[in-house]
């Protein structure tokens, strides 16, 4: 940046981002100085480097914000694991994977788990009939990532979801400005 530049010539970019040529660095400084900006190296390993006049105040703050926006958009997926049993009721195995569609609805994968104890270890296909039944149920909401695997006394299989995790957040976004938005909610 500015004095640091250490070549005797560089290829000059202005500030709108139009060619100027390959100058000398004396008349590059000269140029930002008359402007009241900076000259900013911005490609080191060209011959001869580039530089470009601009404030680097500002683009250090707006790239700073760009920084900021995109970790706050930025989620990241949860694994949430929900365990079965063998013989499990048909009511349980609903509660259940309401648990599960809600998990991949909000974008979480989830790993599903078969705990076999005693005799039940000498039936992984049911394990696998169970697991099978499963996916396809929450079909619509999530698609298996990892088949189901026996894994020592567990059976896992993976879940991911259709929709990711930041689509999930801007659709109730998305619903309140197509409804105009200055609705005020009855109490």
């Amino acid at each position: 940046m500015n004095d640091r530049i250490r070549v005797p010539e560089v290829r000059l970019v202005g500030p709108g981002g139009e060619q100027v040529g390959v100058v000398r660095i004396e008349v590059a400084l000269n140029l930002a100085q008359e402007a009241d900006l900076d000259l900013v190296e911005v490609a080191p390993d060209a011959r001869p480097p580039v530089v470009k006049l601009m404030d680097y105040g500002k683009f250090k703050y707006e790239s700073d914000m760009k920084a900021r926006e995109a970790r706050r958009n930025q989620t990241n997926a949860q694994l949430k694991e929900i365990r079965f049993r063998l013989k499990i009721d048909d009511h349980d195995y609903e509660t259940k994977k309401g648990h599960v569609v809600r998990f991949l609805s909000a974008g979480d994968k989830v790993k599903t788990m078969i705990m076999f104890r005693g005799r039940e270890q000498s039936r992984p296909e049911m394990g696998v009939r169970l697991l099978q039944r499963l996916a396809d149920d929450v079909a619509e909401f999530g698609t298996v990532e990892s088949m189901p695997k026996q894994d020592g006394r567990n059976m896992v299989m993976v879940l991911a979801p259709t929709r990711k995790k930041t689509e999930n957040k801007a659709e109730p976004k998305r619903a309140r400005s197509s409804r105009g938005g200055d609705e005020v909610p009855a109490e």
